[in-house]
């Protein structure tokens, strides 16, 4: 009987869970990316030393390997080519307009604000326009329309600086476009959430922590994250409703919003890909028992999702490397709770300054049944 295959986009370490569990579950392995940082080259059954923006040049492949399923976790660039490729293979995925919708945050402001789901105000710019810096409603938060993980990403309360904030956006933009958008204050978190033939399911609620303003990279998550059930629960409709109207029907998504200090949920941004930074691959199941990279594969193939949870911890976080500081935290734990220590990511050398989530050094992750230990054992 012939072995089940998948093709993966996408191997550094954040991909790697997935090869690992798509191996377990007893598929085949194919997997493209850069050879450059693949960690995943040495877990697959075979690597191709592929650009994951190759798209053509993969479906070759794929067209000659017949994969049963194509997927990827945690990278907007990887699940365009997934879209790509799924549609053109004839496997599970998401349209077309879903991966414009869900990867272009002016498109998805636009569809957002079509379905009547609060959105901040925005205005989309791309070099040589004319526009009033005056009258935009500081504060206001650049960024480039078609990329993630905190790249070129900047909090302005004046007009003093913005055309420098355009720039790095533009920069950092594929399409050469920025955003600005109106700042939404409150607190950050995250809902990870799972989607098949349109009907989603709620997976978990992630905190989130930041270097604030102006850049606002990602220092740690926790879960869950502690919030009235009220909340919970308006969380959850406003992030159903956003799926819909953005063409969510397949996979894994990850729906960046605020709580603010009136209580509102605003909806900040939606992934059709789980979170990055080990919140989907590790957090959830840590936190949940809900093993959320097999129900990836899983949505991939067309098999019904193993909803059913398995033991777990009441708390996970993860906290990343910035400097020495963290550096001596983790050694902190390890002499004080090393029992809380689920994983210690390999750690770069301080080499380089931390501009984008992409340049911290590392990470490393705690789980355990006392929340509040770990929060002050991390000091999120």
């Amino acid at each position: 009987m012939k072995r089940k295959r998948i093709a993966i986009i996408g191997a550094n370490s954040f991909q790697d869970p997935l090869i690992r569990s798509a191996k377990k579950l007893g598929y085949e392995t194919h997997v493209f990316a850069w050879q450059e940082g693949a960690v995943g080259a040495r877990t697959a059954d075979h690597f191709y030393p592929v650009s994951i923006t190759e798209k053509e040049e993969i479906l070759a492949v794929c067209r000659r390997i017949r994969p049963d399923a194509v997927a990827t976790i945690a990278s907007d660039l990887a699940a365009v080519t997934v879209q790509f490729l799924a549609q053109r293979l004839g496997l599970p995925g998401n349209s077309s307009a879903c991966t414009i919708l869900t990867t272009n945050k002016y498109a998805m402001r636009q569809a957002l604000e079509a379905a009547g789901i609060p959105t901040p105000r925005y205005l989309r710019l791309s070099p040589g326009d004319a526009f009033d810096p005056a009258a935009l409603p500081y504060p206001v938060i650049v960024k480039p329309t078609d990329r993630s993980g905190s790249r070129g990403i900047t909090k302005l309360c004046s007009p003093d600086g913005l055309m420098q904030a355009l720039a790095d956006a533009w920069a950092n933009s594929f399409e050469k476009r920025a955003i600005v958008e109106e700042y939404i204050e409150g607190e950050e978190f995250s809902c990870e959430c799972i989607s098949q033939d349109g009907r989603h399911t709620f997976l978990a609620l992630t905190k989130k922590y930041t270097t604030g303003a102006p850049h606002f990279i990602e220092t740690g998550h926790i879960q869950p994250a502690e919030v009235p059930a009220q909340w919970q629960s308006r969380i959850v409709t406003a992030v159903f409703a956003a799926l819909d109207a953005l063409k969510v029907t397949c996979g894994a998504s990850h729906a960046e919003l605020k709580i603010t200090p009136r209580g509102q949920v605003r909806l900040i941004e939606i992934g059709a890909r789980m979170g990055g930074d080990c919140i989907g691959s590790h957090l959830v199941p840590l936190s949940t028992g809900c093993d959320f990279v097999r129900m990836v594969t899983e949505a991939a193939a067309g098999i019904p999702l193993s909803l059913q949870k398995g033991p777990h911890f009441k708390a996970a976080a993860i906290r990343f490397v910035f400097g020495q500081k963290d550096l001596d935290r983790l050694d902190r734990i390890r002499r004080e709770a090393p029992e809380l220590i689920r994983l210690e990511s390999e750690m770069e050398p301080f080499t380089h300054r931390v501009v984008d989530s992409s340049t911290r050094y590392g990470y490393y992750i705690l789980a355990g049944d006392d929340r509040e230990q770990i929060k002050r054992l991390l000091e999120l």
